[in-house]
């Protein structure tokens, strides 16, 4: 009888000394405060270079050095955005082409990044085949490989597709090529570690169901792959969204340039010579777009980053 309330009262004292680690593993005040000015400190190193920029963006006075930091300058105003939205450089290529070039590399990009790494992943992660691992090595090492120096080869191989008038080499699809060439090992490593956390049962139960292994690959595993995919996808639109040494390498005529080529010719050859409020306000205009895209995919990135990256 006395162990039979023994065992019964044990239960009831459980939450009480629950209670009691919980409240000693709270923080003292001093630490907590010490990590709230820490955090505080982190974000005004972020911060205060970017205020530093829209302030130069909003000087009318295009300083040749500018070395103060005025939140709101003397006369300020967005005469520096609407210069560089009508045409940032001395050539005849408005912001609106120039977005719209970069714009179509990054997507088609990002697009073959995903479509054809989500096949290689799939195929590494759950056939087994001669040569599977002799492949995945040499993935690996494109991977540790510069993309610069992929330039060379690259050139000399897509200028030799010609048709007609049209040069693979200089247009923005062999641009967009080009990089592609230098993310897909990436997202192949990165989808085929995602891949392998999915339970292999969920595919056996859609084949019991009749699926064969496109059904189960279309409608059981991509469905769970979204956050890798987006992840794949956003680095690779920011690779296409930012590329500069293959455009600048590849392309030479001013209707194909792109929006980080516009951004180089800006500067001049000294600090005095460049026009730094149009080169902020530029510089702006330019990085909005990725923020977008990063706020549009956010909830599906720390996912596919964390369990992609250390599984596999």
């Amino acid at each position: 009888m006395t162990a039979d309330v023994t065992a019964v009262a044990q239960p009831r004292a459980v939450p009480a000394q629950a209670a009691i680690t919980h409240e000693h593993r709270k923080l003292p005040l001093r630490t907590q405060a010490g990590l709230q000015v820490f955090c505080i400190a982190v974000a005004a190193t972020v911060i205060f270079p970017l205020l530093w920029v829209v302030s130069m963006s909003l000087d009318p006075r295009n300083i040749a050095r500018p070395t103060e930091l005025t939140l709101i300058p003397p006369g300020a105003s967005f005469a520096a955005y609407e210069k560089v939205l009508a045409q940032p450089t001395e050539n005849p290529v408005s912001f609106w082409q120039l977005a719209l070039n970069s714009l179509f590399i990054a997507l088609l990009i990002a697009l073959a990044s995903v479509a054809i790494g989500v096949l290689a992943a799939y195929a590494f992660s759950r056939m087994q085949f001669r040569g599977r691992e002799v492949l995945m090595i040499a993935v690996l090492a494109v991977l540790m490989l510069p993309a610069v120096a992929t330039i060379a080869p690259l050139f000399v191989s897509l200028n030799k597709i010609q048709i007609g008038s049209f040069n693979l080499r200089a247009s923005l699809i062999g641009v967009a090529l080009a990089v592609t060439s230098s993310q897909l090992p990436f997202a192949i490593w990165n989808m085929k570690g995602y891949m392998d956390t999915i339970p292999r049962e969920l595919e056996e139960a859609a084949s019991v169901d009749g699926a064969n292994r496109l059904q189960a690959f279309w409608h059981v595993v991509l469905p769970l792959s979204k956050p890798v995919l987006a992840v794949t996808g956003l680095f690779g639109f920011v690779a296409g969204w930012t590329e500069f040494y293959f455009s600048w390498t590849f392309l030479n005529q001013p209707n194909t340039f792109t929006l980080s080529m516009a951004l180089n010719g800006m500067v001049g050859q000294y600090a005095g010579n460049t026009r730094w409020s149009e080169f902020a306000a530029f510089a702006i205009l330019v990085a909005l777009p990725v923020c977008v895209v990063y706020a549009f995919l956010q909830r599906y990135i720390v996912s596919g980053l964390t369990v992609g990256g250390v599984k596999g």
